[in-house]
């Protein structure tokens, strides 16, 4: 028996006697929303936000002990790219990082699957893309963080990238999990506006392919951020309508509920869920490092919203198809 699987069970075994999290209908069969940080990574951040080390052998204990079987490893690779600064041999470091992050999550394959990260505004964006769809590690999607790289979906130059970005993603039968909200420290403008491009110019270009929408639209932690809600709102508005692009169109709730969450926030947040739909949203948890909240704890707080116990427990269950047959 794997070593890994052998902490699984010990994992579940813990969440059982403590009484937090265990197996059943209310235990998040996957972590849709995970980052690993390589020594590299951390060197480049300079230890901003609290940020160690952090690779497959420390996720997994954090899992089990959350009672979770699955999580998707989102590369931050994207972080070299960020116009913030500058970076010697930038490209050949994204790639790096994103084979460090692959390498990670093939320790526990039964366990990890890794998505590679880019900037989709460089000039390397679809090659690395193509490189990653060819790398059976990375087979089944790509992470793109909009604040981080600095996407402006009001630009035209910008909206015309990602559309090449979108359109190569799907020929290539890549998952995306897009970071929408735009940054946030440059104050570039972002709401019902963006949201309403996103829906109308990107998503057409992406419809054989699951899209993930992290942090329900907003950056976490907590949710407390109005123009990432107005943005929300019109996602949300347009599945319930049965907007024809919306079909393969998913929500994560990566740490948008924190431990003592107002209860008027945990209730927006709630309708919010309602409105698109039970059956499109993932829980996730965010990386373990910092202030964040770990597997098992933001479970625990998004257990706190007044959904019922069917929903939570459908929540719980939902498994995004770039998974595949799970177990």
């Amino acid at each position: 028996m794997r070593l890994g699987t052998l902490a699984s069970m010990a994992g579940v075994l813990v969440g059982c006697a403590t009484g937090g999290v265990g197996p059943g209908r209310f235990t998040p069969v996957a972590d849709h929303h995970q980052h690993l940080f390589s020594p590299e990574i951390v060197a480049l951040l300079g230890g901003a936000g609290g940020v160690t080390t952090l690779g497959a052998d420390d996720l997994i204990p954090l899992l089990d002990s959350a009672g979770t079987r699955r999580a998707v490893v989102l590369s931050v690779a994207y972080m070299y790219g960020s116009p913030s600064r500058t970076v010697e041999n930038e490209y050949a470091k994204v790639r790096a990082e994103n084979d460090w992050a692959a390498a990670q999550a093939a320790r526990y394959p039964d366990r990890l699957i890794a998505f590679c990260g880019f900037n989709p505004l460089k000039d390397y964006a679809l090659e690395e893309l193509a490189r990653c769809a060819g790398d059976r590690r990375f087979g089944r999607g790509i992470k793109m963080h909009f604040g981080n790289s600095d996407v402006q979906l009001d630009q035209p130059a910008h909206l015309e990238r990602l559309r090449q970005v979108f359109r190569a993603a799907d020929v290539y039968g890549m998952a995306i999990v897009v970071h929408l909200r735009a940054s946030i420290s440059r104050e570039r403008p972002y709401g019902a506006t963006q949201a309403r491009i996103f829906l109308e110019q990107l998503l057409p270009l992406a419809t054989d392919v699951p899209v993930q929408v992290a942090h329900l639209a907003g950056t976490g932690p907590g949710y407390d951020d109005p123009p990432a809600d107005s943005a929300m709102a019109v996602l949300a508005d347009a599945v319930a309508r049965g907007n024809r692009y919306t079909g393969r169109l998913w929500f994560d709730v990566t740490s948008v509920v924190v431990t003592g969450i107002s209860p008027a926030k945990a209730a927006l947040v709630a309708r919010r869920v309602r409105r698109v739909g039970i059956e499109r949203v993932l829980f996730g948890s965010d990386a373990a490092v910092g202030e964040n909240l770990r597997p098992r704890e933001s479970w625990a707080a998004f257990r706190g919203l007044p959904l019922t116990d069917d929903e939570v427990a459908r929540i719980a269950d939902n498994l995004a198809p770039y998974f595949g047959d799970g177990d």
